[in-house]
């Protein structure tokens, strides 16, 4: 049985003034009528082998995670304070049995193909058994320079080797790390047995993972909610699981992921998820919208709306996003910026 850890982490910035650190956008409908947290649970659902989910979140979270998963058996891994994504893993890691098969999701992402990442996650999970410390790698739709890559080394039973984690990369080299078919984006999703995240961990990173034990060790439960440690919790120094063990392990594989997915990482982003799952309503110059809008002379237009009708003439290329009384447009090219604007600093909610 795989066991699907769902991370909650990070504000959701970039799709500002939608999503906001006070309400962030796992918990918006932003393609189709549920949220992206509600499509990550389901698509890891007991009727498809998966264990009860563990999540884990800040405590500014746990009311929206109850609320939005309708009943359904789960545990909160509520962490005392943000310290990025190894920390939180390796919480889930030190709860569960050594030989537990740990899928790592966030929650906030979009896969359009569930069934392709359903296989994904078996043929990685028999890399785990193997001993291996796996990530998704997913097919890359087009050069792209907001993610990071992983490189296809000797090929496995299940999947591959990674030869090489690359950082984000520039345009020109992300066309050809495209063309040449050996890269894959490295979409933050990972598998491995528990025992083997915390050896690795305890190698590469040992007071981490020595903290981390301690915080479990003296926390507490509280019904479905687990509270590490606060104090020993706290007192760790935050990294990504990239950095604190995959790109040091010598047990890094990788399984091929084409299932659609994308981090909706910005505005550009969203749209581009939109039209590809036919979600928004899209014209055949390429523009989108997401509530009433109406478009004249325009190409590749996301109007993005909560209730006023967006009415654009002649652009191209550009976003525009209405919600509550706060107005958002950008160009496509500097959608990765929103999330630098001095209005994100409202923590304002949303209302669905």
């Amino acid at each position: 049985m795989i066991h699907p850890v769902i991370l909650c982490g990070g504000s959701g910035t970039r799709l500002w003034p939608v999503s906001s650190r006070a309400h962030p956008k796992p918990f918006l409908p932003l393609i189709g009528e549920t949220t992206l947290f509600e499509q990550a649970v389901a698509r890891v659902a007991a009727s498809a082998g998966f264990a009860d989910p563990i999540i884990v979140a800040g405590a500014q979270h746990c009311d929206a995670i109850i609320a939005q998963m309708h009943g359904a058996a789960h545990q909160i891994i509520v962490e005392p304070a943000a310290r990025n994504t190894a920390p939180a893993i390796a919480l889930a890691a030190a709860r569960l049995p050594e030989d537990a098969v740990m899928l790592v999701c966030p929650s906030d992402h979009h896969v359009a193909d569930t069934a392709a990442f359903q296989a994904a996650a078996l043929a990685a999970a028999n890399l785990a058994r193997e001993g291996r410390l796996v990530s998704f790698g997913i097919t890359p739709e087009h050069p792209e320079t907001g993610y990071g890559y992983l490189r296809r080394g000797a090929a496995l039973k299940h999947g591959y080797e990674i030869a090489k984690f690359v950082e984000k990369p520039d345009l020109e080299t992300a066309k050809t790390y495209v063309a040449s078919g050996d890269y894959s984006w490295n979409g933050g999703i990972f598998t491995f047995q528990a025992g083997t995240l915390l050896k690795e961990l305890a190698r590469h990173r040992p007071e981490m993972a020595e903290q981390v034990k301690a915080a479990v060790a003296k926390g507490r439960n509280d019904g479905a909610q687990f509270h590490p440690d606060p104090e020993r919790f706290s007192a760790i120094a935050g990294d990504s699981i990239d950095y604190a063990v995959m790109e040091k392990t010598d047990c890094a594989a990788m399984v091929p992921a084409d299932m659609g997915w994308s981090d909706i990482g910005n505005w550009a982003a969203l749209q581009d998820a939109l039209r590809a799952g036919d979600e928004g309503k899209t014209d055949d110059d390429g523009n989108t919208a997401r509530g009433e809008a109406d478009f004249d002379q325009c190409r590749n237009v996301l109007a993005f709306s909560d209730g006023p009708r967006v009415s654009a003439v002649g652009l191209e290329d550009v976003c525009i996003v209405v919600s509550g009384d706060e107005v958002m447009v950008t160009s496509r090219d500097h959608a990765q910026r929103v999330g630098k604007l001095p209005g994100v600093t409202n923590l304002r909610s949303f209302t669905k």
